[in-house]
This record gives structure tokens, sequence and C-alpha cells, in this order.
């Protein structure tokens, strides 16, 4: 009986761990560019060429008005679109309960 507890604890565990891979797996099929951003946030470009920014703690971003991104590398970015509820999905995709 107690090994039965053990197994089912233990399959609880993985599975649980599997779910943010998934989340992140969405993530990237639907926005296959990611851009490094100066400031220590991710650039986001989905397949249809709209943009969507997360800040470095993990949270979806909004662009200001007539905002210009700087890449980790330096070059000078002009954010098409503002998906953030898009982002904020996919980044929650996998995560609800």
């Amino acid at each position: 009986m107690n090994s039965n507890l053990i197994a089912i604890a233990l399959a609880a565990a993985v599975v649980g761990a599997a779910a943010p891979a998934f989340a992140r797996d969405d993530l990237q099929q639907a926005a296959p560019q990611v851009v490094s951003l100066k400031d220590g946030s991710t650039l986001y470009i989905f397949k249809d060429g709209k943009m969507a920014r997360e800040n470095k703690f993990g949270e979806p971003w909004l662009f200001k008005k007539n905002e210009v991104l700087e890449t980790a590398d330096g070059r000078k970015l002009t954010p098409v679109g503002n998906e953030v509820a898009r982002l904020d999905g996919l980044l929650k995709n996998g995560h609800r309960n």
C-alpha cells in the first residue's frame, strides 16, 4: 500500500515538472524568433510578424508609444504590434489548475 502511494506521488511530480516544458514549447512554435534585449527582457516575434515582450521577471510587458528597443548586441528595433494578451496566454498555458 505504501509503495503505491509513493508511485502515485512520483508520477504526479513528473507530470507537474513536464507542464512548464510544454508551455515553453507552445511559445517556441508560435514565436520562432526570440531576441534578447539590453535591459534583460526578451522580445518574441510571432510568425505573423507581430511582437511581444517578456520582462526579466517573466511577465508580459507593454510597449510604450514610439518606443525603440535595443538588442543585447546594440541593434535598434521598432516593435510591431503589442501582443501582450497573446504572450500572456502562451506563458500561462500548462500552468492552470
